[in-house]
């Protein structure tokens, strides 16, 4: 089986067109992995539309904090959890977070979940507290995780190595690039980066203004770091029908590798 990215939304905290980002990573024996859950309950939407079997996600990265990337979790843990009730959940769940994430995480889940609902977490939903610099050893693939230095809301990153082939991918979160992390996006074969809206419309969107960046920055970053393939998300939707040519015409003036700007459910195979 072909391992895939499975984008189940690609727009930043305020879109009404598209989902707020986040993904799952597939890999080569059907396992799932999600990182991020967006704003709400349109995550399970997501995950029935991308045909995902609850069954085969035992892992989820948490970025941060903010609304648009930790609400959805509330729903996932609720939905494995009634799973994990009713005998058709046989496994863990388990979270990878830093501090303020797992904190706020056990917060809302305490005050919003139903008792039996909340009563597995620390059981069998297990919220791990991660730190900058650790390495996650998973089956399929090791995560190096690290602090993207947000200017926002402390925020970590990762870089997810395969152990079948040694390929590289990096997240980098939805900030503009640090140097300080470049150790761990240097070479990758796959980068995810934010970009908030094209140079060309800055004035109309004001990326800067919000702690983003622009096609055009993410395409000159991918070129300094070898990078061979770019993927650009967490994006305005203004100009939703537009967005993958124009784009992806934008970053091809500054980078020569192959650039991808997807869709809501939209598979990348790799």
């Amino acid at each position: 089986m072909m391992r895939k990215l499975i984008f189940l939304g690609t727009g930043n905290a305020m879109v009404t067109k598209v989902f707020n980002t986040c993904f799952l990573i597939e890999t080569s024996d059907g396992e799932l992995f999600l990182t991020d859950a967006g704003g709400g309950n349109g995550i399970l939407r997501q995950l029935e539309l991308a045909g995902a079997d609850y069954n085969k996600l035992h892992h989820m990265f948490v970025t941060h904090a903010h609304t648009d990337h930790i609400m959805g979790v509330v729903w996932v843990i609720r939905k494995i959890s009634s799973m994990m009730n009713s005998g058709k959940y046989n496994d863990e769940f388990h979270i990878y977070c830093h501090n303020e994430v797992k904190d706020i995480l056990l917060n809302m889940c305490e005050m919003m979940l139903k008792r039996k609902d909340f009563e597995n977490i620390g059981e069998n939903i297990i919220i791990h507290e991660i730190w900058d610099g650790q390495v996650i050893e998973l089956p399929s693939f090791d995560i190096n995780v690290f602090d993207i230095y947000s200017t926002k809301a402390k925020q970590f990153g990762y870089q997810l190595q395969f152990k079948e082939d040694g390929l590289m991918m990096t997240c980098l979160g939805d900030e503009p690039f640090n140097i300080g992390c470049e150790e761990y996006a240097k070479g990758s074969d796959w980068m995810l980066s934010e970009a908030f809206c094209k140079y060309g419309d800055r004035e109309i969107f004001k990326p800067y203004e919000k702690h983003h960046s622009t096609c055009k920055e993410a395409a000159e970053l991918a070129k300094s770091l070898d990078i061979k393939n770019l993927i650009l998300y967490h994006t305005e939707d203004k100009t939703i029908d537009t967005r993958k040519e124009a784009y992806t015409a934008e970053a091809k003036q500054y980078f020569d590798g192959n650039v991808f700007v997807p869709d809501d459910l939209e598979v990348i195979q790799f």
